[in-house]
């Protein structure tokens, strides 16, 4: 469908005022989902992030890379193994996840964003100490699986001062030498807090939380994070929801002003989130 050039300059004007609320503030962006693997989605994502650039939002850009992780285990003859949820992570499997998520998936998002004539660059917790974590020890041995103790922000605010957007993937390094694979999740939500955020987003392949999981006609589009007990109580939040939900309630309550859960099969829905009043999925504050 052809825009006019009178309605693009009403799209503009529009969205100033959201533009001007967000220049010179930092936006956390968890990047998963269908969102990663669509190439027309990918493509999307990418330009709505050179666009918050490029009006002065600094973001930065949290992903992970499980179905890639998947398909390297595979291709070696290695099962995939997952325990409530979180991957079971032996000393071979640590292995692959540091070559994948560090190498190959950081590095094609940096390339990308470049191709989209951003600028970009690539980070792991590793780098810089950027992310401390402790081995989770449980009853079920997940191995090499860490909870973040510690977030140093300081090569993170180093990227955004030389006008880079900084991509992190979620490996971390543990205080025995050890290196640790964490949620990416949680690690988005553990750096917004950290950075003093303006908003976290969490891109998955659901509209955002529903009151009756089987309709999307049924989205919350606002959840105070004091409700959220009784909306588990209640069976409201459930499953696979109930992970997100904890993680954008932590971030809001460690000083993040909004965090949002996000339909990332909608192209730009970013920009949508941010950029207009009906917003999209379901923001927690």
């Amino acid at each position: 469908m052809e825009i006019s050039t009178e309605n693009r300059a009403k799209v503009l004007v529009q969205a100033l005022p959201y533009i001007q609320k967000y220049t010179g503030k930092t936006v956390v962006v968890k990047y998963g989902g269908n969102a990663m693997i669509d190439g027309a989605l990918k493509d999307a994502v990418m330009s709505d992030i050179v666009l918050m650039q490029l009006v002065g939002i600094h973001v930065v850009l949290v992903h992970g890379g499980g179905p890639e992780i998947s398909a390297m285990l595979k291709r070696v003859g290695k099962e995939s193994r997952f325990v409530k949820g979180m991957r079971v992570t032996d000393e071979e499997t640590i292995d692959i996840v540091q070559m994948v998520l560090a190498g190959k998936v950081n590095k094609d998002l940096v390339q990308l964003l470049e191709r989209h004539s951003g600028r970009a660059v690539g980070l792991c917790g590793l780098d810089g100490n950027l992310l401390r974590a402790e081995r989770i020890v449980s009853a079920d041995d997940l191995g090499f699986v860490g909870e973040i103790s510690e977030v140093n922000t300081g090569i993170i605010r180093d990227a955004e001062e030389s006008g880079y957007v900084p991509v992190i993937s979620t490996i971390a390094a543990g205080y025995n030498g050890e290196v640790l694979n964490v949620n990416a999740d949680i690690a988005a939500a553990r750096i917004a807090a950290s950075l003093d955020a303006e908003r976290l987003i969490l891109m998955t392949d659901v509209r955002g939380l529903l009151r009756d999981k089987d309709d999307e006609n049924t989205l919350i589009p606002v959840v105070q994070v004091s409700t959220v007990p009784k909306l588990k109580k209640d069976g409201v939040i459930s499953g696979g929801m109930i992970p997100k939900v904890d993680c954008c309630v932590d971030a809001v309550r460690r000083g993040v002003r909004r965090a949002t859960i996000i339909d990332g099969r909608i192209p730009h829905s970013i920009l949508i989130e941010l950029f207009s009043d009906e917003g999209i999925g379901t923001m927690f504050y």
